[in-house]
């Protein structure tokens, strides 16, 4: 099982899609890397040789900013914005959307599970 990064990439999956397992990198930065690494795409990711592992790996690390180093970045600029007090900052603080989206419906996902308000009863439906 190749390991870049830290990743443990999946055996039987193209190197070209095994590749975005790693975080930072997706399809477009993956058939970068191999083209640059003069890699073919297609072959499976437990058929590739020591040379071209090696070649993968140095590509990865001069030119990619992935995985820990990456995770790092982006808490340190959600950070940054907490710290500054701006709005997004407080967005982020409050765990509500960040980037505009509504909030008096839908967005859950940032949100969390609904949290019944005890005492209010529902308006009478309209029918």
């Amino acid at each position: 099982m190749p390991r870049i990064s830290g990743i443990d990439l999946p055996r039987q999956k193209r190197i070209d899609i095994a590749l975005t397992y790693i975080y930072g990198l997706g399809r477009p930065a993956a058939k970068a890397i191999l083209a640059k690494a003069k890699v073919d795409g297609s072959i499976k990711s437990d058929n590739l040789t020591e040379e071209e592992l090696t070649s993968i790996r140095r590509v990865i690390d001069s030119e990619y900013k992935v995985e820990g180093d990456l995770r790092r970045e982006v808490t340190m600029n959600i950070k940054r914005l907490m710290d500054l007090g701006c709005y997004r900052g407080l967005r982020h603080r409050r765990g509500l959307p960040v980037n505009g989206q509504r909030t008096h419906t839908n967005a859950r996902t940032r949100k969390g599970p609904r949290r019944s308000v005890v005492g209010k009863k529902k308006p009478p439906s309209k029918s």
